[in-house]
């Protein structure tokens, strides 16, 4: 499982193969993985860790990235953590106007209790911050509709029981405050990381350390104060791009290393997006699939761990289910072979279909990124009438979504969901007009938005490069 292949496709040359090779090269040299800062993150770590090298940089930072209504992140309910997160830090630096228009906005925005998207930890992470909030300035501001602070109560008294924390809570440990310091079933993993998090870690060691913390170091000075959500992202990085690149026949040469690394953590269980995290269903399965499409032997056997019955969990104990997941499962079960379980989910993915067309999904703002990841899985492996049709009423939407300009997106036309629309298009025989797809995707574009869900929003830059690159040789190979 560890040797290195070559895909060799006539139909990648010339500029676009230099760019895979950039990326390529990027991505063995930033093990860590390449995202956006966090807001939630940078946040967090300004408040639990001034101490740190980059607080006066990371405050900064904040400050410079509120919006004009005084919020930070994406719209509607995506902005409710990122604002009580920087809101909460500029007030425990001595407040000011930017904490001031902070607060204001979430009057505004938690005004009715409206619900908020489904982001890792939200239920955890709201009470916390209003708490927070409230102990500071004496406001108490209201609760989405959906989070009324019970399951951190129960986690709360689970913890002063002496009971160890859950191996897929050590990502969020911040919330647990004075109870998180050393933390019993909390230990560093890797460069020293709690659950590949900053300010989990910053939480763990609850005060300065006698000495300067390697990790918390390193993450902060990758991006010049602030911190991503996550980091390292090794494997989830390594494997979405490879995979990625596989699957549609790119021509690439892996660094020496780079396709071992992706069984370097290798467990019982599969494995984790990086160190510190726990294993889970979505990046073991995109690593089976992975080793397939580059030739190697591996068993889906090991995700078995996370088959409920009825569709593969994300990991056990999973509140709700997700179908990207599934996909991924579907990919690495049909890849291999294993009818009985590809036809079971097949049928599980269908039935989650929405009735516009599109797919929905837990992982991602944006339902392009779903939608490709099933429509991929079932165009390939799937069977019957009830997959086509499927694939069918796809493909029409996002027929019927695209912008004038030729690109795709929920908020704005962005290269990363012009590229899965792309995708879907192609995979499902549709004779839709690309070329201005094509044009798009080929010309400049903006910055990538933040759309992966985390305990706020993030852009995995090499992975969503490599979805571009991807779909740019498939059009390639479809004029050829």
């Amino acid at each position: 499982m560890t040797a290195e292949r070559t895909i060799i496709s006539p139909a990648t040359g010339g500029d676009l193969a230099r760019q895979v090779d950039t990326l390529l090269a990027g991505v063995d040299a930033e093990p860590w993985g390449q995202v956006t800062a966090s807001v939630y993150e940078t946040a967090r770590l300004a408040a639990l860790a001034p101490w740190l090298p980059g607080h006066a940089q990371r405050l900064r930072w904040l400050r410079d990235g509120q919006r004009a209504d005084g919020g930070w992140g994406p719209p509607g309910g995506y902005a409710v953590v990122p604002t009580l997160s920087a809101t909460d830090a500029l007030l425990a630096a001595g407040g000011g106007r930017a904490a001031r228009r902070g607060l204001e906005f979430l009057g505004r925005l938690m005004h009715g209790a409206r619900p908020i998207p489904d982001t890792p930890a939200a239920d955890l992470i709201v009470p916390v911050l209003v708490e927070r909030i409230a102990e500071r300035t004496g406001t108490r501001l209201p609760l989405p509709s959906g989070i009324d602070g019970a399951r951190l109560a129960a986690l709360r008294r689970r913890l002063a029981s002496g009971a160890p924390v859950p191996p897929k809570l050590l990502h969020a440990l911040e919330v647990l405050g004075d109870a998180a310091r050393r933390a019993p079933g909390a230990r560093p993993a890797g460069p020293g990381t709690i659950g590949a998090s900053p300010a989990a870690t910053a939480a763990w060691l609850g005060e300065r350390p006698a000495a300067p913390d390697p990790y918390l170091a390193a993450a902060a000075r990758r991006h010049g104060g602030p911190v991503p959500v996550a980091t390292p992202i090794t494997v989830f990085e390594r494997a979405w791009v490879l995979g990625g690149l596989a699957r549609a026949g790119v021509g690439f040469t892996a660094p020496p290393g780079l396709v071992a690394s992706l069984t370097a953590g290798w467990g019982p269980a599969g494995t984790a997006a990086g160190p510190g995290l726990p294993a889970d269903a979505d990046t073991t399965a995109v690593v089976l699939f992975t080793l397939a499409e580059l030739g190697h032997d591996a068993d889906p056997g090991v995700l078995q761990h996370y088959d409920t019955g009825e569709f593969f969990c994300t990991w056990p104990g999973e509140d709700g289910f997700s179908v990207t997941t599934n996909a991924h499962v579907l990919d690495a079960f049909g890849i291999f072979g294993h009818r009985e379980i590809a036809e079971r989910i097949t049928q599980w993915l269908c039935l989650r279909q929405e009735s516009d067309g599109c797919w929905r999904d837990r992982w991602h703002a944006s339902p392009y990124y779903a939608t490709a990841c099933c429509v991929l899985a079932l165009s390939r492996f799937g069977r019957g009438p009830a997959v086509s049709a499927a694939v069918g009423r796809a493909a029409r939407w996002v027929a019927a979504t695209q912008r004038p300009d030729g690109s795709w997106g929920r908020w704005q036309g962005t290269a990363e969901e012009t590229a899965y629309a792309v995708q879907v298009l192609l995979a499902a025989g549709a004779g839709t007009d690309l070329d201005r797809a094509g044009r798009y995707l080929a010309g400049p574009h903006p910055p990538d938005l933040p759309m992966w869900h985390d305990k706020d929003l993030y852009a995995p830059h090499a992975i969503v490069r490599g979805a571009v690159l991807t779909a740019r040789h498939l059009l390639e190979h479809r004029r050829n």
